[in-house]
This record gives structure tokens, C-alpha cells and sequence, in this order.
């Protein structure tokens, strides 16, 4: 079959594994407009097509810095429980809707902490978003790695805490460069001596060594590396790529999101094809449906289109991220079952 013919209905169908998805970049613009309205906050544009062209025209800034600032929007409209609840279902039934049969969310608690809402509410209220889907999902939370360690030391010990109520991860978001992941050890400390996984955004605004540095500090799964593409191509970057595969690392790439953050220039010189080839581990994810106007299934067609990569790697990918799933065994089990159905109708 050719790739590029396959409709978007078996693009929909065809199962996928969301890995890294932050659940204020994920909301619907239905669900935006009402929340902003709610909270007598007045919106950048009066409707649904408005507020997506909104959306379409910061996705081309081409900066993680500008692109981040459409986050103030969205942690606004999300401030009272009742609405981090309401965001958290949305994101897990649309990925249900688009395909996905494992899925996690990430979100820092303390963006959504104010005087009426504590960072313990607004974790219980997304929690409880979340264990409403019949998918199989979970929380990661995120600690913003250009603020004090003491404030990531805190939202390791909450996901300490939540760890056996839904919460599977721990993460450091935010501005990359100029803030390193060593700059917060003691929270990847506290987090990694109770067992409880790491994520960490690293070598996507930031030079490749931060990959290894994330790894060597107990990440097992990367947000993005595409800064590994540098490596490509040169002996002493074959050394150190093999030492990326020796770590054992996963790398989840988010295509239109580095683009649209100036990562890389364009997804026809996207590396997650070379990156692929090059053996590593990895798979493709939307990072942000709102912000970078997409969903599992475009960011799949894109890749067919763009990177010359066909149906079958992107179930192999798929594959790989059940494997590295942070959700229990039963659960990642569960979905590989759903790829292991999938090959046999398609036989």
C-alpha cells in the first residue's frame, strides 16, 4: 500500500501510545472559550474559529520562550478544580477518540496553586479527571526548572505522595536553556530513591550533553532530544549516541511542537527519522494539541508525508512507548494486546 493514501479514518484507528502531552497546552477551544467566559476573563478572539486562528498564529513564532506564553492563557481558565477536572477527562476521552490506547498527561501543579486552591486540590481534581476515561492513564507532574530547587524539591515530594493514586512520573519543564537538570538533583534524588520514574525535558533548547546529563541523573524516558541530531554523522558523536543507547533512554519526540518552538527549522528536516534509523528509542507525540494545533493522528500523517517513515514504523514506535509506559504492567500489557490485535486483522 502507499503510505501517503492512507485516509485519515485509518490514521484515527491505527493504536497509539501518548507519552508527552501537558494538559494546559490540550484543551479544546470550546472547552477554552467557555472556561475563560466563566471567569469573566475576556478571550483573544470571540469564538471557536477565532481562537484557532489565535493558536495557528503563535505556533509559528518560532520560539520555546514566545510559544510558552500562550500557557498564560490556558492556566488561567483552568484555576478552580472543577475545571482541571473537566480538562483532564477532555484530554483523555479526544485521545481515546484519536486512536490512543495508553495514555499520560503531565501538568505542574504549582501553576495551578492559589490562595483558594491548594497544589494538593488541584492534583486530586486532575487525578480524578483522568481515572473517569476507560483508557488507561496517568499523571506525570512537572516541576519548572527556571524556579528555586525548593520548588521543585516540593512537587517531588507531592509526586511521592500521589504516586500510588494515579500520579506515574516526574518532570522538568519549562525554559531549557541556561537551566540544567543538575541544578535540580535533590529533587530527582528524592523522587528516584522512592521509586517513582523520571521524564525530563532535555536537549530541545538546550546542546545534546543534556540528554546524558537528564539520563546519568535517573531519567529513563527524554522530553524531545532532538539536539541529538548534532551528534549525527561525526565519530565522536556515533561515541556518544551509543552511549544514549546504552542508557537506555526513550525519546519522545513532539514534531510540529519543535517546529513551532524553532527546535528544528522545518518536519521535513524533523531528525526523528534519522534518529529512528539511528537505533535509538523513541516515539511521536503531540506535547500540546491546543498550542500546536494537532492530535496523535495528524502528527502520524505528517510523519508519513514528511520523513518517509510508513505505517509499520509508526506502530513499532507505538509499540515502544506501551514498553515504556510508567503505568503499571497490566496496563502497558493492555495496550500492547490492542497493537498485537491490530497486526492480526491487519494480516
Amino acid at each position: 500500500m502507499n503510505e501517503l493514501s492512507i485516509s485519515a479514518d485509518d490514521l484515527r484507528r491505527l493504536p497509539k501510545v501518548l507519552l508527552h502531552e501537558h494538559l494546559d497546552g490540550g484543551l479544546s477551544h470550546r472547552t477554552l472559550l467557555a472556561l475563560l467566559r466563566s471567569r469573566g476573563i475576556e478571550p483573544p478572539a470571540p469564538d471557536e474559529a477565532g481562537l484557532a486562528a489565535w493558536f495557528e498564529a503563535r505556533a509559528h513564532a518560532g520560539s520555546l520562550v514566545e510559544y510558552l506564553k500562550g500557557f498564560e492563557l490556558t492556566v488561567a481558565a483552568m484555576a478552580e478544580p472543577a475545571a482541571m477536572q473537566a480538562v483532564a477527562y477532555e484530554a483523555a476521552k479526544s485521545a481515546r477518540d484519536d486512536g490512543c490506547v495508553l495514555a499520560e498527561f503531565r501538568m505542574a501543579p504549582l501553576l495551578l496553586e492559589s490562595d483558594h486552591v491548594s497544589a494538593e486540590a488541584a492534583i486530586e481534581a486532575l487525578l480524578a479527571g483522568l481515572i473517569r476515561s476507560p483508557m488507561p492513564c496517568g499523571l506525570i507532574l512537572c516541576a519548572m526548572r527556571h524556579e528555586p530547587p525548593e520548588r521543585s524539591e516540593r512537587v517531588a515530594r507531592l509526586a511521592i505522595r500521589y504516586r500510588n493514586e494515579g500520579v506515574v512520573g516526574f518532570d522538568l519543564a519549562g525554559p531549557e536553556a541556561g537551566f540544567p537538570p543538575s541544578g535540580h538533583a535533590k529533587a530527582l534524588a528524592l523522587v528516584r530513591d522512592q521509586g517513582v520514574s523520571i521524564t525530563l525535558h532535555a536537549g530541545e533548547a538546550d546542546v545534546a550533553d543534556r540528554v546524558l546529563e537528564a539520563a546519568q541523573l535517573g531519567a529513563r524516558r527524554i522530553g524531545h532530544g532532538v539536539r541529538l541530531a548534532d551528534w549525527l554523522g561525526s565519530p565522536d558523536g556515533q561515541t556518544r549516541l551509543a552511549q544514549v543507547r546504552e542508557k537506555d533512554v526513550h525519546l519522545e519526540l513532539c514534531p510540529s511542537s519543535n517546529v513551532h518552538t524553532g527546535a528544528v527549522p522545518s518536519l521535513p528536516e524533523h531528525p526523528i527519522g534519522r534518529l529512528w534509523h539511528a537505533g535509538l528509542s523513541l516515539s511521536y507525540h503531540t506535547d500540546n494539541r491546543l498550542m500546536s494545533c494537532t492530535t496523535m493522528s495528524q502528527e502520524a500523517a505528517l510523519l508519513l508525508r514528511h520523513q518517509g517513515l510508513a505505517a509499520a514504523d509508526l506502530l513499532a514506535m507505538g509499540r515502544q512507548a506501551a514498553a515504556r509506559s510508567f503505568l503499571p504492567e497490566a496496563d502497558r500489557q493492555q495496550a500492547l494486546a490492542q497493537f498485537d490485535a491490530w497486526d492480526a486483522g491487519a494480516a
